[in-house]
């Protein structure tokens, strides 16, 4: 469910205020819990370590990201590939046929 129209995009206070203090220059991450935050205009160029629930995740915002929120960026579930025992034998004949072979 959207935000209301009537109200302003989120944008957590304290992410505006490590902004201010910091320039872009600057290569440090500003460390975030608020995955809520929407992303701003003036977030371009700066780098967020956004929490994921165990670490923290590095998202460098572009013009591209404005408009959407801070946790899209940061996945907290970790995928777990499919298969099995069939699987994993599959995988060791491709890269078995994908090395090069060594002549002598």
């Amino acid at each position: 469910m959207s935000r209301s129209s009537k109200k302003p995009p989120y944008v957590a206070p304290d992410i505006l205020k490590k902004i201010s203090r910091q320039k872009s220059s600057e290569s440090g991450s500003i460390r975030t819990w608020s995955r809520a935050s929407e992303i701003s205009p003036e977030m371009v160029g700066y780098t967020f370590a956004v929490h994921n629930g165990k670490i923290f995740i590095d998202v460098k915002v572009g013009e591209d990201m404005v408009g959407h929120r801070l946790g899209e960026f940061a996945p907290t579930r970790k995928f777990v590939r499919h298969g099995g025992k069939i699987q994993k034998e599959m995988e060791q004949k491709a890269q078995e046929a994908a090395k090069p072979e060594v002549k002598k």
